[in-house]
Parts: C-alpha cells; sequence; structure tokens
C-alpha cells in the first residue's frame, strides 16, 4: 500500500471556518506537494491497520457513541451505502471487492451480502487474512457498520426533505471523532451541528445555499485542519475523559488534517459525507522555514475563542516560538 498522503492547507497562512470546497476531479488542491486535482472518495494506504484497530476498539468500547440513524429514507440509504460499496470496491486497490450483493475484504478477512435499502447484513462469513487476527469475531451491526468498519473514513449521511427544505444528519457511522460527539449531531440541521464550531458564523449563513450545492452539485471534497497533543484517531470525549492539559512538547505535538468528500444524491434528498483523519507528527508537517513561517502565520489569526476550541490556548505562545525557530 502507499503512503499516506501529506496535507498542509496551512500554507495559506490563514485559519478560517469556511466551506472551502474543491471540485472533485478538475481543481487542484494547492496543499498536496504535487498540486494535483483529487478524483477518489476512500484512501487505502500504509495506515489502514492503524485504522481498522482504532474503529474495532471504538465498536467494542460502544457502536451507539459513534453510530446511528434519524428518519433515513430507504431511497437514500440505498443510494448512500451502493455508492460506497461500489467506489470502496474502485479506491481500495484491490482491497475490497464488490460484486452488487456482497462486499468481500482480502486484508480482513471477511464478506457479507447486504440489503442496501434495509440496511440488512446477512450470510457473514470469515476466512483467513493478514488482519484477521484484528478483526477477531466482531459482529457488524447493519449494512452501514459493515462497510464503515471496511474503510478508513468515517461516514455520515445528510437528508433534506423536497417539500419544505429542511436538512437534518440522517446516520452517523464517526468512528474518529475529533472531540465531539456524534450523538449530539444526529437528527440536526446543517446550522445545529455546526453552531459549536468556533467561527462557524459566515459558513453557516450560507447553509442553504451549501446544502444545495452538495446534493447536487458535487462531488467536492475539502479539509478541516488543527494541532493535536496525541496521534490517536479517536477523539470522542468519552473516550478520552478529562485529562490535564500538557505543555508544549514538538515531539507530542500533531498536525491532524482531516479529508473531507460530499457526494450528492439528488434523486434520493441527500448527500453522502466521508472524514478521514491524517495525522502527522509536527517535523514531518514542518520541514522547511516556509512550511514553519505559514504555520506560524495561520495561528496567529485564529481568535480566541477557535484557539479554546482548538485546545491551543495554553501552548499556542510556546508553540509559536517554536516555530520561528524554523522559519529563519
Amino acid at each position: 500500500m502507499p503512503a499516506p498522503t501529506v496535507y498542509r492547507p496551512f500554507l495559506n497562512g490563514a485559519y478560517t471556518v469556511s466551506a472551502g470546497l474543491f471540485r472533485m476531479g478538475t481543481q487542484p488542491i494547492p496543499w498536496r506537494e504535487d498540486s494535483m486535482a483529487e478524483t477518489h472518495t476512500f484512501a487505502l494506504d500504509d495506515g489502514y491497520e492503524r485504522f481498522v484497530v482504532s474503529k474495532w476498539a471504538a465498536h467494542r468500547r460502544g457502536l451507539h457513541e459513534y453510530a446511528g440513524e434519524a428518519n433515513l429514507s430507504p431511497e437514500l440509504r440505498a443510494a448512500a451505502l451502493t455508492f460506497t460499496a461500489r467506489t470502496l470496491d474502485a479506491d481500495s486497490g484491490g482491497v475490497v471487492a464488490w460484486d452488487g450483493q456482497t462486499p468481500h475484504n482480502r486484508r480482513l478477512g471477511w464478506q457479507a451480502r447486504l440489503d442496501l435499502r434495509w440496511g440488512g447484513v446477512a450470510d457473514l462469513r470469515r476466512f483467513d487474512a493478514p488482519l484477521a487476527g484484528v478483526r477477531g469475531d466482531l459482529e457488524p451491526r447493519g449494512a452501514l457498520d459493515f462497510l464503515g468498519l471496511n474503510a478508513p473514513e468515517d461516514l455520515a449521511i445528510i437528508a433534506r426533505d423536497p417539500h419544505t427544505g429542511r436538512d437534518w444528519l440522517a446516520a452517523t457511522h464517526v468512528l474518529s471523532p475529533e472531540r465531539w460527539d456524534p450523538r449530539d449531531k444526529l437528527g440536526r440541521d446543517f446550522v445545529a451541528v455546526h453552531a459549536p464550531v468556533a467561527g462557524s458564523g459566515p459558513m453557516n449563513a450560507t447553509a442553504p445555499r451549501l446544502v444545495d450545492a452538495v446534493i447536487g452539485r458535487g462531488p467536492f471534497v475539502r479539509f478541516a485542519w488543527g494541532l493535536t497533543r496525541d496521534d490517536r484517531l479517536d477523539h470522542h470525549p468519552a473516550a478520552l475523559g478529562a485529562g490535564e492539559a500538557a505543555a508544549f512538547d514538538p515531539d507530542q505535538t500533531f498536525l491532524r488534517v482531516e479529508r473531507q468528500t460530499l457526494t450528492g444524491f439528488p434523486a434520493a434528498h441527500g448527500a453522502l459525507f466521508t472524514i478521514r483523519p491524517y495525522v502527522y507528527p509536527l517535523d514531518v508537517a514542518v520541514q522547511t522555514p516556509a512550511q514553519a513561517h505559514a504555520l506560524a502565520a495561520a495561528l496567529r489569526t485564529m481568535t480566541p475563542e477557535q484557539q479554546i476550541y482548538k485546545g491551543l490556548r495554553g501552548v499556542l505562545p510556546e508553540l509559536l516560538i517554536w516555530l520561528e525557530a524554523r522559519a529563519l
């Protein structure tokens, strides 16, 4: 499997909370080292086992804290899950095969027949494979759960009522959340989902147009980023616990970038939203003076509320000193 792509969204020298949509397949991603446009939804790379271990630990700890449905129509479920199964086949480099009924994972060593309209799982079969020991005897709780456990990406489904225009988060399978609880978002509209995000006001003001674009004019890819003080994938509040704020340590500071894709299904009145976190050690994210300068500049544009939201308020002065020394 290839090494994970390195994304540096901070290279524009500003921290913003905006839609930031790039049209898949046509618009180059400026913070890729090769600045290429992207065409894939799912990225299976040599970090795949790490995602499997983390996701399956969250599943065993309590799937109900990460996944659920809220008034998800059979039509939208079928559209989103059919796209997921078909695209996992296309993007996985042979790891996941799909014959129209049964996804077969050659690395995890399992397959199941899925009812994509009603969400059922039947004829689950396990077999020897490189990651079969990680998979163990875990039982999938439905078609969305089975597909989500095969992908590094988390999955969410957005629905919209064609008569009233009201939108809501209709399904979540988010086992690598970044300090938010999927249970707090399920069934809520775009504005309510994003209201806790510091600086989201301008983006939320465009919510109806944004949801319309996502459902009818995609697919798109977007990025969100921040710095964290550990490299774990699952930052569910219930899994993290309280904990004390640690002092800045460059060896325990990581750039976390979320690559998100949005694919609409106009006939089914909704869209699939995928979230894939990339976690890089700070010295991997910042390898040149120009990169150090850009990250420092971006961090300085954060409001006090954004610094608190991202958990940087106490360490930012030392972090900026560290970056400035490398920007010379």
